[in-house]
């Protein structure tokens, strides 16, 4: 991904488009993955597009096989900013079907994200 532009982001790093209006149908959803990561973030969002490098940069640290990615644009969806209270953006909410486990507000860098997402990821394999 190398060299690709901001624009192919959700191209290249495969994330499903999800609104507000069908956001509890897709967790509700029977998915493999044990975690589900919804992606609030919004155009022009200097943030947002710092996140988006970095998952470029290296996919394959972000693209693990428990983890299932939403997104969705909260400046064209204000229904979804409004239902989670979003103040600022990029932020990322954490679920395990559809029990929001937490959330990740702003880019804490990659380490500090996959950190969290991998103690996300060990307690909910423990408790099943």
């Amino acid at each position: 991904m190398a060299g690709a532009e901001l624009s192919d982001f959700f191209t290249l790093f495969p994330m499903r488009r999800v609104g507000s209006a069908d956001l509890d149908t897709v967790l509700a959803e029977e998915a493999p993955e044990a975690l589900t990561v919804l992606f609030l973030w919004g155009r022009n969002c200097p943030n947002c597009d710092i996140a988006k490098r970095a998952m470029m940069t290296a996919p394959e640290r972000f693209q693990l096989p428990d983890v299932r990615w939403l997104h969705d644009n909260v400046y064209d969806d204000f229904d979804m900013a409004t239902r989670f209270g979003v103040h600022g953006i990029p932020v990322f909410f954490l679920f395990h079907g559809r029990r929001q486990l937490g959330r990740i507000t702003s880019w804490p860098g990659s380490d500090a994200f996959l950190d969290v997402i991998g103690q996300q990821l060990r307690r909910i394999i423990a408790a099943i």
